[in-house]
């Protein structure tokens, strides 16, 4: 079953339930799948639906914060929801000692040998890691990996 189809039966079984949060959230999600497919003119794979889904997480976290930051408890609790929600659509997170793994066999495979070489090094591990770790993290580490 394809992501795509899977984020449609939630949505059946949300309203069948009667979870209007929930179901504004999924509706959120179909609409920037669609909005992209629109746009692209192209049927999105289960990877893109991720990007897309990982996008939204990042716009709710980042909210959250600003939600924090104005002591604004009832939104921070709500996007709190909706982080809990976006993450049951991605794979299981990566382990530290998993990801210096796949770091360590990027930077083998790809022949890095310094902070030029950290493109390739990305290139190489996104499709691995996508939806699996923080790629802002990522980034820190690749650079550490490299001695930058």
């Amino acid at each position: 079953m394809s992501l795509k189809d899977r984020i449609t039966d939630d949505m059946k079984n949300a309203m069948r339930s009667g979870e209007k949060d929930r179901l504004g959230l999924i509706r959120m999600i179909q609409a920037g799948i669609k909005q992209r497919e629109v746009d692209e003119r192209i049927a999105l794979d289960d990877t893109q639906v991720l990007a897309v889904i990982e996008k939204m997480l990042k716009q709710s976290k980042d909210a959250m914060a600003q939600f924090e930051a104005g002591g604004r408890a009832d939104l921070v609790a709500q996007n709190a929801r909706e982080i809990g929600w976006l993450s049951h659509y991605l794979p299981a997170q990566l382990s530290e000692a998993e990801l210096a793994q796949l770091i360590q066999q990027a930077v083998a495979a790809t022949g890095a040998a310094s902070m030029k070489d950290m493109g390739k090094v990305m290139a190489d591990l996104k499709p691995k890691v996508q939806g699996r770790t923080d790629m802002g993290a990522l980034s820190g580490r690749i650079k550490a990996a490299l001695g930058g």
